[in-house]
C-alpha cells in the first residue's frame, strides 16, 4: 500500500520587544539565571499583568504579512497545566478568540513543482514559559525563569504539507518573513524561532486523517526535515506491521536520528481554558491596522520577483539575495552605486558571501560596507582591474584597512587597457611562438588560451582580457 503523509506545523516566534509581554522586565537572551524577573513574571499572588502594546503591533504585522484576517476583538485566556518552569500554574495565551485567522503562504509543491498554497489556521499571542536546565552529573534540574513572560506568537498551519521538504520550504519562507519584519531575531539555536510538527500518514487517495503525533521543539530547519522524515517512516512501518499509531508527543534526538515518546498528547479540554479575568479584550480598529500595514516592508517574495523582472538577475541569484533582508539591502545599495546588477550579484554571491560564511556573520554585522564593495566593482566595470586582481584587492583591503583605490595605486595593479601597448605585447608573443601560431591556424583553436596566458605573463597579469582576446583572434584570423 502506498501512503501519503499529512503534516501541519505550529511555529513559535519570540517577539523582539524591549520588555516582556505583561511586565517591564527586559526581554533579552543571555542574562544570569533568574536575573530578569519580577513579581509579575514570577506569578506572585496579587500581581496584575499589563499588556505590552509593541508586542501586539508586532503580532499584527506578522498577521498582515501572512495574509491573515486580523480580528477586531481577541481575548487572552488561561491555559492551565503544571510544570516547574511555569510559576503561575497556567500560561496566558489565546484560545477561542485569537488575534488573527485564515491566512496562507505560497510555497513550491514537492510533487508538481508549481506554487502551492499552505493555509494558516490562526495566529495567537501568548507568553513563553521558563527553562529547565538539567545537571548531567547528578539527578538535579534547575529552573531559569528569565524567559518566562517573553512575548510569543504561535502560527498554526493547516495540515496542507505533504512532505518533509515542503515543511522545510514553508518554514524557511515564514522565517524570512518575520526576519524581514524585524519583529524577531529569529535565532533558532536560542529558541527565538522554534517549531512543533504534527505528522500522520494515510493510504494515498484517502480523505480520512490518520492518527497524528507531535514532534516538539524542533530548532533548526534540518532537524524539522529529518524529524518529519523519520516519523513518517516510523508510522508507516507500524501500520505495515499490523500495529496502531499512538497519539502522543514525541521528541527528536538528532544524535540517534530517531524520535522517542515524551508524553500522551493533550487536547484543548485538558488545559481547561477560560478567559483571563485580569486582562481586558484586545480591540483593534481599522485606523491602527492600516497604520501598521503602511509600515510593512517589501517582503521576500515581492523583492525576489522585482529583482528577476526589473534587475534581470537569475531566479537562483534572486532567491539567495532575498534570503535575508540585510543581504538584499546590501545588494541594492551596491548595485545602485555600480549601476550594474548582474556584476554586483555575481560578485556578492561569490567572494562576498564566501567571506560572510567563513566568518559566520550577517551582511549588516560585517565591517564591509556596500560602498567598499562598490568601489572594487566600479574598478572592474571601468576596466582598471580584472576579477582575479579584484579578489586580491578585497583581501588586502580587509587586512590593511586601506581603501581599494589606495591599494590599486600603491601596488600598481591598474589593468593595462591601452590598445597600442597591448598590440605591441600581442605581436611580440605571436612572433615568439611560430609553431603554436601554425597549429592554431591549422584548426587547434584551444591554443588561444596559451597566447592569452603568455600575454598575461608578459604584463604581470595586468592586461585587460576583454581587449586582448579579440585582438589575438583577429591577428590569428
Amino acid at each position: 500500500m502506498e501512503f501519503e503523509p499529512v503534516i501541519g506545523l505550529e511555529v513559535h516566534v519570540q517577539l523582539k520587544t524591549n520588555t516582556k509581554i505583561f511586565c517591564s522586565c527586559p526581554a533579552k537572551f543571555g542574562s544570569s539565571p533568574n536575573e530578569s524577573t519580577c513579581p509579575v513574571c514570577l506569578g506572585m499572588p496579587g500581581v496584575l499583568p499589563v499588556l505590552n502594546k509593541k508586542a501586539v503591533e508586532f503580532a499584527i504585522m506578522a498577521s498582515l504579512a501572512t495574509n491573515c484576517q486580523v480580528q477586531k476583538k481577541s481575548v487572552f485566556a488561561r491555559k492551565n497545566y503544571f510544570y516547574p518552569d511555569l510559576p503561575k500554574g497556567y500560561q496566558i495565551s489565546q484560545f477561542e478568540l485569537p488575534l488573527a485567522l485564515s491566512g496562507y503562504l505560497e510555497i513550491e509543491s514537492d510533487i508538481t513543482g508549481d506554487k502551492k498554497r499552505i493555509g494558516i489556521t490562526r495566529i495567537h499571542m501568548e507568553e513563553d514559559a521558563g527553562k529547565l536546565i538539567h545537571d548531567s552529573s547528578m539527578p538535579v534540574s534547575y529552573v531559569d525563569l528569565n524567559r518566562a513572560g517573553t512575548p510569543l506568537i504561535e502560527i498554526v498551519s493547516e495540515p496542507d504539507l505533504r512532505s518533509a521538504r515542503e515543511a522545510g520550504n514553508y518554514l524557511r519562507q515564514l522565517h524570512a518573513i518575520v526576519k524581514y519584519l524585524q519583529i524577531t531575531d529569529g535565532n533558532m539555536e536560542e529558541g527565538s524561532f522554534r517549531c512543533d510538527a504534527n505528522v500522520s500518514v494515510r493510504p494515498k487517495g484517502s480523505d480520512k486523517l490518520g492518527t497524528r503525533t507531535e514532534i516538539k521543539n524542533l530548532n533548526s530547519f534540518r532537524h524539522v526535515e529529518n524529524g518529519i522524515e523519520h516519523e513518517i517512516a516510523r508510522q508507516i512501518a507500524l501500520i505495515e506491521d499490523g500495529q496502531s499509531v499512538v497519539q502522543e508527543t514525541r521528541l527528536w534526538n538528532p544524535d540517534k536520528f530517531k524520535t522517542f515518546s515524551m508524553r500522551g498528547k493533550e487536547e484543548a479540554h485538558d488545559y481547561r481554558y477560560f478567559p483571563d479575568p485580569d486582562l481586558v479584550p484586545v480591540e483593534i480598529n481599522d485606523e491602527w491596522e492600516n497604520e501598521l500595514k503602511q509600515k510593512l516592508p517589501e517582503l521576500p517574495e515581492q523583492k525576489k520577483n522585482r529583482f528577476i523582472n526589473e534587475l534581470k538577475i537569475s531566479e537562483q541569484q534572486a532567491e539567495t539575495l532575498t534570503s535575508s533582508r540585510e543581504l538584499s539591502e546590501f545588494f541594492e545599495t551596491c548595485a545602485n552605486i555600480v549601476q550594474d546588477s548582474k556584476l554586483t550579484a555575481n560578485w556578492l554571491l561569490g567572494t562576498f558571501l564566501s567571506y560572510l560564511r567563513e566568518n559566520g556573520i550577517e551582511a549588516d554585522k560585517s565591517e564591509i560596507s556596500p560602498e567598499f564593495v562598490a568601489e572594487i566593482l566600479t574598478a572592474i566595470k571601468e576596466g582598471k582591474v580584472n576579477d582575479k586582481t579584484a579578489k586580491e584587492i578585497f583581501s588586502d583591503s580587509l587586512n590593511t584597512k586601506k581603501s581599494p583605490s589606495q591599494i590599486i595605486k600603491d601596488k600598481g595593479l591598474e589593468q593595462v587597457s591601452d590598445e597600442g601597448e597591448l598590440e605591441a605585447v600581442v605581436d611580440k608573443i605571436l612572433a615568439s611562438n611560430p609553431d603554436e601560431v601554425e597549429k592554431y591556424k591549422a584548426g587547434n583553436k584551444k591554443l588561444i588560451s596559451f597566447f592569452m596566458g603568455q600575454v598575461m605573463k608578459e604584463t604581470k597579469g595586468k592586461a585587460n582580457p576583454k581587449l586582448v582576446n579579440p585582438m589575438i583572434a583577429k591577428k590569428l584570423g
